[in-house]
């Protein structure tokens, strides 16, 4: 047994010498390596090959997110708020109250509008009884016609007061319930702008209630783009903060052009049941076609655009040349590219170290760009 358990204390701290004598030549070899290109001022990169990829014809814009259903809610009768029930955030039902404004006022003038109200009545009741009461002594020549007429026009004026009356009861009414800040539909707050105490103006904004599980994105495309886009294409758009593409269907173009004749306005709605996405962010997409096109590419993941435009460093005899190209909207993790043939070899890893006119030494072969694919998230 001393033996066995001597014989394998022998083997592995062999294996453990040699796994550490194997590391330590590694990374011996790298710094020669290192060593040697900055004694000859070159620096190391990798490349990857400009490509031809079949793109589809598509039509690209920006836009912000928008919820479908969104509303500014504002005080419609002047009074100080008592109660605030919602916070930024919550979600809520329709029908649910936000805030309460005082009451006291309005249910004072609520109650004085029906006692209003109920001496009306009894001054109609009364006034029809003396209105009648005078038909029958005019039928029997009791008093004049005269009179008759006097009862009959005080029965209608008691009529009309009555109405009147009932107005005024039914605005007290109105007021008692404006006052209380009701949520229009399902949705959340995204905005509170009073507190407990506030006094509030009719017309003073108070929440803002939006619904995100359905968005929307307004656009304006370029006046061409009337032949290429009808409701019914699918849109892909991309969102800052998210690895995965989005996507929506086109379901309005504008029947008209912008009063310059230069954009056309469309309208895309984008399903979120998940609400994965929030209402006011940015987006940029393509509006997809059903043709293809031929263009070079690169993967989206070297491109450092702005917009439509940016730059990058080709290797050309071992020289890094800077090339302005302009960008097209990314497909499957490519994007297209005009500026650069196809063929060309472009700066990959250690991009961030060249300039115009670096010596490059070209190490590893061509990088690895391949996109690699990405899972959409459920119901996008």
């Amino acid at each position: 047994m001393q033996k066995n358990a001597l014989f394998i204390g022998i083997v592995v701290a062999l294996v453990i010498t040699g796994a550490a004598t194997y590391h330590r030549s590694q990374r011996n070899a790298e710094l020669s390596r290192q060593s040697q290109v900055k004694e000859e001022g070159l620096v190391a990169v990798t490349v990857v090959t400009v490509e031809s990829r079949s793109f589809s014809t598509s039509m690209p814009f920006t836009g912000n997110l928008l919820a479908m259903n969104r509303a500014e809610l504002k005080a419609e009768v002047p009074g100080r708020v008592t109660r605030v029930q919602v916070q930024e955030g919550d979600t809520v039902k329709a029908g649910a109250v936000l805030c309460t404004q005082d009451e006291d006022d309005l249910s004072l003038a609520a109650q004085a509008a029906e006692a209003q109200l109920a001496q009306a009545q009894a001054q109609a009741l009364q006034a029809k009884r003396d209105a009648e009461r005078a038909e029958m002594l005019l039928e029997k020549r009791s008093i004049t016609r005269q009179a008759a007429q006097v009862a009959e026009t005080a029965n209608n004026a008691a009529a009309a007061a009555v109405q009147a009356a009932e107005s005024q009861a039914g605005m007290a009414k109105v007021r008692m319930k404006k006052a209380r800040i009701m949520a229009p539909f399902d949705g959340q707050v995204a905005r509170r702008m009073v507190q407990a105490g506030d006094v509030l103006m009719a017309g003073q904004s108070v929440f803002e209630v939006v619904d995100n599980r359905k968005l929307e994105i307004h656009a304006d495309l370029p006046a061409n783009a009337m032949a290429l886009v009808k409701p019914g294409q699918s849109v892909r758009f991309r969102v800052p903060g998210f690895q995965q593409a989005f996507t929506g269907t086109l379901t309005q173009v504008s029947p008209v052009l912008s009063p310059d004749g230069r954009n056309l306005h469309v309208r895309i709605e984008v399903p979120n049941t998940d609400r994965l996405l929030k209402s006011g962010v940015f987006v940029e997409g393509l509006i997809m076609g059903n043709g293809q096109t031929q263009q070079p590419s690169l993967p989206a993941s070297l491109i450092k655009a702005e917009g439509q435009s940016g730059d990058l460093y080709v290797a050309e005899n071992g020289i890094a040349k800077k090339r302005s190209v302009i960008v097209g909207p990314e497909q499957d993790g490519f994007r297209p590219i005009d500026g650069i043939p196809v063929g060309t070899k472009v700066v990959a890893t250690g991009q961030d170290l060249v300039r115009d006119g670096s010596k490059l030494k070209i190490v590893a072969g061509e990088a690895d760009a391949t996109p690699k694919p990405t899972t959409k998230p459920e119901g996008k």
